[in-house]
């Protein structure tokens, strides 16, 4: 006998409400204790930005930390720290936030999409090397859902060719390739404090290096021009106030005592759910083993194919699966090269050769990603318990039992 889908007024599967952003009474204490000093600001009031920057170079293994304003700026300022010039081309992938794409546009370079590793959704090292021209200067891998990218396929092609690469690390907080902190391998990382990431202080970003050059500039670069050891009024480069505050600072400070263990439980919970997902027809985790040792899981995906569910649309079965209780969604529309930012070249910047056109742009993988096979879970759901893993297995084999 079928069940009623939750959509259709039967019950939900899956009654577990997993919140986010998770909190106590020391993060309120240590908030409100900064409330009370009167000392907000950053850097004229204190030291608690320096010592939760120092806390999470520390946390990532690198040796320097800098905080700013969002995971966006992030990636910006560490662009054009690394020496880009305007009409460069700097590699991405399409299958990720508009940040990683439109902050090359803000530095008046130029985006270079390239497809994604069908197994991992992450960025094809394959492809990198194929659209690599004299023009580019930097790759910026996205370690998507907090899966790590195969970097040190990665770190030989940039150092064959002389390319920078910024790690976009803003999904993967906590997440190891070969048991180093991602954000840590490449000559920068980039990370997001955003409200749904697994760190958060509802916005907020930071930068991580090794390179003392990289390192001084990124710091003149949010901090309005101004270098160490110079005047307040005195500007070296054009930089603008990316700052944080001591407020975001406190709350990022206590949240990342968290981070460690409810990484490790979203990465168990994640190998768990594939070893439930796969073994339902017409589901697919996407694939581990490309060098992860710790997945941060922002976002758990599978792959879902609609011929064994009765031809159901993917948005259709995505909007079951939430009304089942499942925290998840279709993800990205489409990629992002077409957006109506790439396809009507509504760049507002100098320097992209009106050669530049997105209309032809065409990747095989991600495209399917987008119309045909990605499922999201959120990460918050990921700090469920085991027999929540085994929940949302239960909910997908009852719609496919339900429209089959």
């Amino acid at each position: 006998m079928k069940t009623e889908l939750a959509i259709n007024g039967g019950p939900k599967t899956v009654k577990t409400i997993f919140p986010w952003p998770i909190f106590d009474q020391t993060d309120i204490d240590e908030v409100a204790n900064i409330v009370k000093s009167g000392r907000w600001g950053n850097p004229d009031c204190g030291d608690i930005v320096a010592r939760f920057e120092k806390e999470f170079a520390d946390f990532c293994g690198s040796r320097y930390a800098i905080a700013c304003v969002n995971g966006s700026v992030a990636l910006r300022i560490a662009l054009i720290a690394c020496s880009v010039k305007p009409g460069d081309e700097v590699i991405i992938t399409p299958y990720t936030f508009i940040a990683t794409a439109s902050i090359v546009l803000e530095a008046n370079c130029v985006p270079v999409f390239v497809d994604i590793d069908p197994d991992t959704y992450n960025i094809d090292p394959a492809e990198i090397e194929k659209a690599i021209t004299p023009r580019t200067k930097a790759i910026i891998p996205v370690h998507f859902a907090g899966q790590a990218c195969e970097m040190d396929k990665i770190m030989s092609i940039a150092k064959s060719h002389g390319l920078k690469v910024i790690e976009d690390a803003c999904h993967a907080h906590g997440a190891e390739y070969k048991s180093k902190k991602l954000g840590g391998i490449g000559d920068a990382g980039c990370f997001s404090f955003q409200s749904s990431k697994n760190l958060t202080s509802g916005e907020g970003g930071m930068v991580i290096t090794d390179d003392q050059k990289l390192f001084d500039m990124v710091d003149s670069l949010r901090n309005v021009g101004r270098v160490k050891g110079g005047q307040w009024y005195e500007h070296h480069y054009l930089g603008c106030n990316y700052r944080i505050t001591q407020l975001q600072a406190i709350l990022l400070s206590s949240q990342l005592k968290r981070l460690e263990e409810q990484t490790r439980k979203r990465h168990e919970n994640g190998t768990y759910l594939n070893s439930l997902l796969e073994k339902i027809d017409g589901i697919e985790p996407l694939k581990r083993g490309k060098g992860e040792t710790v997945h941060s899981y922002h976002i758990y995906i599978f792959k879902y194919d609609k011929s064994k569910f009765n031809n159901l649309p993917k948005p259709e079965f995505a909007k079951m699966l939430a009304a089942e209780g499942v925290p998840c969604f279709m993800g990205y529309p489409q990629p992002l090269y077409r957006q109506p930012l790439f396809r009507n070249r509504n760049f507002m910047c100098y320097a992209i050769p009106e050669s530049v056109s997105y209309k032809d742009v065409s990747c095989q993988v991600t495209e399917k990603a987008c119309y045909e096979e990605a499922i999201w879970i959120m990460q918050n759901a990921m700090l469920g318990s085991k027999e929540d893993m085994e929940l949302f297995a239960e909910a997908i084999r009852k719609i496919q039992n339900a429209v089959n």
